[in-house]
C-alpha cells in the first residue's frame, strides 16, 4: 500500500519524543532529521521537504503544550496540519458550468490510465444523477476507442466516437453537438498520450483545448512514477494549463511522493485518486484525510462514505430484523461477505480504521473472504437455510466442490455458530437495556 514505509518511519520517529512542557530544540530537531530522511525515502521533491521540515521546526519549537497533548502528540498536530496544507487544505471539486454541458479534456501520458480513469469518473457523475458522455479522441493508440467503447458500456456511460481518421478537433466539436442533442451535461474528452511530452502532442492537445474551451482540464498521472509524475505534471502546466490532477495506482506499491508533491511545485491541486483496479474505485482527494492516513490515524469519514455507497440499507434493515428473530442463515453470511467486497481490498479498509494500521500481526487477506465465498456457494440451498443438518458427508462435499478442505469447511461453519452466537448477545443486551434490566457496564 501507498505511503506505508513512511508512516511507519514517522510513528517510529514520533515514539522517541518525549518530556512535557516546552518542546526540546534539540529533540525536535533530531526528530525533523528523521522525518526529513523519511519524506525523501517516500520520493517527495527535495524543496518541499526542506520547506515542509522548516515550518515543522519553527512551529514546534518553544510552544507552549495544549493541556490534552503530550510533546510528541503536540508535534504529529503540527506535522499533520502541515501535511494538509500541503496537498491543499481543502478538497478541490471539479468546476461546473452554469450552462451544461460542462466540459472536461483529460490529458496525460500513455501508460497512466486516462482511458480507463475517463469511465471512473463518468460512474461517479452518473450516481450522482448526470448523464455522462466519454468521448474517444485517442485516434493513434491502437484498440484505444474500442477500450473507451468497452469501458464506458461496463459503467453504463454513453461513448461518442468518429473512429480513427478524422482530427480529434474535429472529433470533439462533433461531440458537443451530439451532446447538446442527447440532453448529456457531463462530456468527458479522452485524448492521445505520448511515452513523453512532445510537441506535436502538445499542439495537439492546444488545438482541442482551443475549439472547445473546456471548464476543466484533467491531468492523469500514475503515482508509481514517484518525482516523474510531479515533473510531467509541472511541464504539463507550464506548456498547456490544468486545472486539476488524478493521481492513479495509489493502491500499488508506491512510496506516494508524488501525492505531498504536486500540489506545491505546480499549485494546482489533486482532485480525485484511483484506489483500485475496478471501475468504481476512483475517490474524492481529502488532503486532510490522506495526511490522517498517513500519520496512521486511520480515515472514518472515507470508511463510512464507501460503507454508505456499498450496503443496501434496506437489506440492512432487513438483516437486523433476522438477527433479533435468531434467521440468520449462511445466505445472510454470503451477502454480508459480497457487500463487504464491494468496499473494496481488506487491507485498504483496515488502513482506513484508526490505530489497525499499527497491527502488523493482523491477517488482512482477501483470498480468505474468495475462500469462504466458495465454500459457502458449494452448499445447497437447504444447507444454507439449515447449517444444523450439514454432516460430515456433506462437508466432504462441500470441501470438494469448493476446492478446499474439510478443516476450511469446518472452520467455516464453527465461524459462522460463533457470530450467530454473538449477535443474539448483542441483541438481548440491547433489550435488556431497553427494558432497564442491565445498565452498561463502563458506568457501573
Amino acid at each position: 500500500m501507498a505511503f506505508e514505509g513512511l508512516t511507519n518511519k514517522l510513528q517510529a520517529t514520533f515514539k522517541k519524543l518525549r518530556g512535557s512542557g516546552k518542546l526540546n530544540e534539540k529533540d525536535v530537531k533530531e526528530a525533523m532529521r528523521e522525518v526529513r530522511v523519511a519524506l525523501l525515502e517516500a520520493d517527495v521533491n527535495y524543496k518541499v521537504v526542506k520547506d515542509f521540515i522548516n515550518k515543522v521546526t519553527e512551529r514546534s519549537i518553544g510552544q507552549e503544550l495544549l493541556e490534552s497533548l503530550t510533546p510528541g502528540q503536540h508535534v504529529i498536530k503540527i506535522v499533520n496540519d502541515e501535511l494538509t496544507k500541503l496537498m491543499g487544505s481543502t478538497q478541490s471539486k471539479i468546476t461546473m458550468s452554469s450552462k451544461p454541458p460542462t466540459i472536461i479534456m483529460m490529458i496525460g501520458l500513455q501508460g497512466a490510465g486516462k482511458t480507463s480513469t475517463c469511465a471512473k469518473l463518468g460512474l461517479a457523475f452518473k450516481k450522482t444523477g448526470k448523464k455522462p458522455l466519454l468521448v474517444a479522441c485517442d485516434v493513434y493508440r491502437p484498440a484505444a476507442i474500442k477500450q473507451l467503447h468497452v469501458v464506458g458500456e461496463q459503467v453504463g456511460v454513453d461513448v461518442f466516437s468518429l473512429g480513427d481518421k478524422l482530427k480529434p478537433v474535429n472529433i470533439s466539436k462533433a461531440a458537443l453537438e451530439y451532446a447538446a442533442k442527447n440532453g448529456n451535461d457531463i462530456v468527458i474528452i479522452d485524448t492521445a498520450g505520448r511515452l513523453h511530452i512532445d510537441e506535436e502532442l502538445m499542439n495537439e492537445l492546444i488545438g482541442i483545448r482551443e475549439s472547445i474551451k473546456p471548464h476543466e482540464i484533467m491531468l492523469i498521472v500514475d503515482s508509481m512514477t514517484g518525482q516523474d509524475a510531479v515533473n510531467v505534471s509541472a511541464n504539463f502546466e507550464e506548456k498547456l494549463g490544468i486545472d486539476g490532477v488524478i493521481l492513479t495506482k495509489l493502491d500499488g506499491d508506491t512510496r506516494g511522493g508524488a501525492a505531498l508533491s504536486i500540489k506545491a511545485v505546480t499549485g494546482k491541486p489533486i482532485k480525485y485518486i484511483g484506489t483500485g483496479e475496478k471501475l468504481s474505485d476512483l475517490e474524492s482527494f481529502h488532503p486532510d484525510r490522506l495526511a490522517s492516513r498517513i500519520l496512521g490515524m486511520g480515515d472514518m469519514l472515507s470508511l463510512i462514505e464507501k460503507a454508505q455507497s456499498t450496503i443496501d440499507e434496506k437489506k440492512a434493515m432487513e438483516l437486523e430484523k433476522k438477527i433479533r428473530s435468531q434467521q440468520f442463515t449462511f445466505e445472510d453470511f454470503l451477502e454480508q461477505l459480497q457487500q463487504m467486497k464491494n468496499m473494496g481490498p481488506l487491507s485498504q479498509i483496515v488502513d482506513m480504521i484508526p490505530g489497525m494500521g499499527k497491527l502488523k500481526n493482523i491477517e488482512v487477506d482477501d483470498k480468505e473472504l474468495i475462500k469462504i465465498e466458495s465454500i459457502i456457494k458449494s452448499m445447497t440451498k437447504k444447507e444454507r437455510q439449515e447449517p444444523s443438518i450439514i454432516n460430515s458427508s456433506r462437508r466432504k462435499r462441500i470441501a470438494k466442490g469448493s476446492g478446499s478442505t474439510i478443516q476450511d469447511v469446518n472452520k467455516v461453519i464453527k465461524n459462522f455458530e460463533q457470530t450467530k452466537k454473538m449477535f443474539k448477545q448483542f441483541s438481548d443486551m440491547g433489550k435488556d437495556y431497553k427494558r432497564g434490566k442491565r445498565k452498561f457496564p463502563f458506568f457501573n
